[in-house]
């Protein structure tokens, strides 16, 4: 086995398409588009290179086959505004062989240690937290867009190289054909009422306004937790670029107190019962197969992708009132049977008692990881990645990558 970086667009082709050979056989799967992970590395797209910094690394046998990959991530607004420098990883995929995954976990660790990180947070991405982050531990089904899907084995290769528990992120399924409990429906509605508030379903051609008040909500909303950076409105720009073509302006709802915005709901259709059919390549053909997949597949699942509401208005109704609108913009249409409600903490919970009172019942379950860094250790992860790049080993080293090819990594 050796690690190589990926440095060219023949190692970037191999990270990206292991997926496709891991997930062959599993039905729940879907490949998410090839653009939207190559724009996670891309310094034009992603706004978080001003500000970080990324390594990719794929893992091969020695029959030259890919088996493995992972990229590690330092974003300088949240490095350092925790206790200990903290960098991530995530993308990690790999056949199930411990060996394998404990290499790529030291070739991250390695890079991480040099650049000063002390902890490791992990799966994460290099961006917000809003798709590709934490491990699917319960609920292995498929996934909606930009969610994470794994197998099983993956959650004993972390814990069993040391990562312990940070947190869960929870996804709630609400069933349409279920009614909201009673005693919801009056509180949202009583809100609702109130001539001081009003709500209002985004509109894509007042984007500027919307995109305003979306970060002025998040970043009050958000400012109390551990390690928050303020959104940026590059971020928003670029994330409701990547969302324009699957966008359903009637299912994002933004609320206001008099002109004061002051919380929305972001829901998006489930877009992978269409992407499911596409394997990830959005082309020229596959951009045919999409505009004919979305046309005749009736999509029947939409996800709330984040919710946010000002800390002064909170425990005022305001989040059930947009709810509220959401099922009456939902349910004659008559073709949503369910509603994902995601993304919410274990630690939230404000957030929890909303979901749980809307009569949701959990779903799937994310957990992100945590490692700390000894620095006391040294990995030969370094020496995996020279020898790609070169072609050839020098004597003195040689035993160094016998012993990895026969042995347990510890």
């Amino acid at each position: 086995m050796f690690v190589t970086s990926v440095h060219d667009n023949k190692t970037a082709k191999a990270f990206l398409d292991l997926p496709r050979k891991i997930y062959k056989d599993d039905p729940n799967w879907i490949c998410p588009p090839d653009q939207d992970i190559r724009s996670v590395f891309n310094p034009k797209r992603n706004n978080f290179f001003r500000h970080g910094a990324c390594a990719r690394w794929i893992l091969k046998n020695d029959a030259g086959r890919t088996i493995g990959r992972i990229a590690a991530f330092i974003n300088n607004h949240k490095a350092y505004a925790q206790e200990q420098p903290t960098g991530g990883i995530g993308f990690f995929e790999c056949i199930n062989d411990r060996r394998a995954a404990f290499a790529l976990f030291d070739t991250a660790k390695q890079w991480l240690a040099e650049k000063g990180m002390q902890v490791i947070e992990g799966p994460v991405n290099f961006g917000e937290n809003d798709k590709y982050w934490g491990l699917l531990v319960e609920g292995f089904k498929p996934p909606s867009m930009g969610m994470n899907y794994n197998p099983p084995y993956y959650q004993e290769f972390f814990e069993a190289y040391g990562f312990k528990k940070s947190y869960d992120q929870l996804t709630n399924f609400l069933d349409v054909s279920v009614p909201l409990p009673d005693r919801f429906i009056k509180i949202a509605e009583r809100v609702m009422k109130k001539p001081e508030y009003r709500f209002r379903p985004f509109d894509k051609m007042n984007f500027a306004h919307f995109a305003m008040a979306f970060r002025e909500i998040y970043n009050d909303a958000w400012s109390d937790f551990p390690a928050f950076s303020p959104l940026e409105m590059e971020t928003i720009r670029e994330t409701f670029r990547q969302l324009k073509p699957v966008m359903d302006e009637k299912i994002i709802w933004f609320a206001y107190h008099h002109d004061e915005p002051i919380s929305f709901i972001l829901c998006m259709p489930d877009i992978n019962q269409v992407l499911k059919h596409l394997d990830g390549k959005l082309n020229w053909w596959g951009k045919l197969k999409f505009l004919w997949y979305k046309k005749t597949t009736t999509i029947d699942r939409i996800r709330i992708i984040v919710m946010g509401c000002k800390k002064k208005y909170q425990n005022h109704g305001i989040e059930s009132a947009l709810i509220r609108c959401l099922q009456q913009e939902v349910i004659p249409r008559k073709s949503i049977k369910g509603v994902e409600l995601a993304w919410v903490g274990d630690f939230n919970q404000k957030m929890r008692a909303l979901h749980e009172a809307t009569g949701a019942v959990k779903d799937k379950v994310h957990r992100t990881y945590r490692y700390g860094i000894d620095p006391g250790k040294s990995s030969n992860q370094a020496l995996f990645t020279k020898v790609e790049k070169s072609g050839q080993l020098p004597a003195d080293q040689a035993p160094l990558i016998l012993s990895f090819s026969q042995t347990s990594v510890p």
